[in-house]
């Protein structure tokens, strides 16, 4: 494991970014053609997506709202590659995610796509610094410490990257997780419900700190919430029901983020 003292830290902006072939030349970054997915067998098999069709421009912050068990969470895995779609196509950054092997889709996922959870999956052994360090030491890199600790200070735990996850709140855990997931520098940024599990003032927090990176490092952010007010943050709202999408609003107000 790589030193965690490690002593020349590194700017954020001098951090290089993961090859992204069509970043100048697609403005759709997230595209879904006839999208099906069903779970179980037999007589106990459940439609959770059926026929979705979506496109997702690059930078834009998208919220997806629904009731409970319209497959929001899954569109979102879909989309992640941490579900297979049973029908359709499925393209991130130009690339078709359905070809690819486990491997491949491992590595284009550590590259490309952030991920933050309602639950925090904070490895509790681990110190603030080393969880946020894990995606960088599994991509082979050799800064990953120096970079762990820029991305921890740009969400405001600076003085806590010694710290073990249970020697921190709720709110201190849930930036862990947006600098782990942020810190390989993705093109895309998937939320779960990442306000779910706090209080109304720490989801504020961390809603504020999510749109303020987002708009800072010009990354897409795909947010499903159940809460409205977080969702009319979003520049759209897509919305679905019985897997299926109903609505889409490309009419969300502009300027959402707090400063």
């Amino acid at each position: 494991m790589i030193n965690v003292t490690s002593s020349s830290p590194v700017a954020l902006s001098d951090q290089p970014d993961a090859s992204r072939p069509h970043s100048d030349l697609d403005p759709v970054i997230i595209s879904l053609h006839d999208v099906y997915l069903s779970l179980g067998a037999g007589h106990s098999r459940v439609d959770i997506l059926r026929g979705i069709e979506l496109e997702i421009a690059r930078g834009q912050s998208v919220g997806l709202v629904g009731p409970s068990g319209s497959g929001k969470s899954t569109l979102l895995m879909v989309m992640a590659g941490l579900e297979q779609a049973d029908k359709g196509k499925v393209l991130v950054d130009g690339s078709d995610m359905s070809a690819m092997d486990e491997d491949t889709l491992a590595r284009f996922r550590g590259a490309e796509i952030g991920i933050i959870f309602q639950s925090f999956h904070l490895v509790p052994t681990m110190t603030a610094l080393e969880n946020t360090a894990i995606p960088l030491e599994l991509a082979g890199r050799s800064d990953a410490y120096d970079v762990a600790k820029a991305e921890l200070e740009a969400v405001g735990l600076g003085p806590r990257i010694h710290h073990y996850p249970a020697e921190m709140s709720g709110g201190e855990q849930q930036r862990v997780a947006i600098a782990r997931a942020l810190a390989p520098r993705p093109a895309i940024l998937i939320a779960d419900e990442p306000t779910g599990n706090l209080d109304a003032e720490t989801g504020k927090e961390i809603s504020d700190l999510m749109f303020r990176l987002h708009k800072e490092r010009g990354m897409t952010l795909m947010l499903v919430t159940h809460d409205p007010n977080l969702a009319d943050r979003c520049e759209r709202v897509v919305r679905l029901r019985s897997g299926q999408l109903v609505e889409d609003d490309h009419e969300q107000a502009s300027g959402a983020v707090a400063g």
